[in-house]
């Protein structure tokens, strides 16, 4: 399912790094990530919002919202 995650303290070239590898890791693919609006991804990922969220917050970045697209 592809997903739009809006994501708050992004700032450089390496949170879009972190963010895209973490994703990645949770089996992500065809994943977008970018600073507009302060940080968002588009995935194409089946794991559960939560995981998402969590694994996000590892790296000190907070996930304002997770829409279905």
């Amino acid at each position: 399912m592809k997903k739009h995650i809006e994501i708050e303290g992004m700032s450089c070239e390496h949170c879009v790094k972190a963010v895209k590898n973490v994703l990645e890791e949770l089996g992500g693919n065809d994943i977008s990530v970018g600073l507009t609006g302060g940080g968002f991804a588009e995935d194409e990922i089946s794991a559960d919002d939560n995981k998402i969220i969590e694994a996000i917050a590892e790296e000190e970045f907070e996930v304002v919202k997770i829409e279905n697209i």
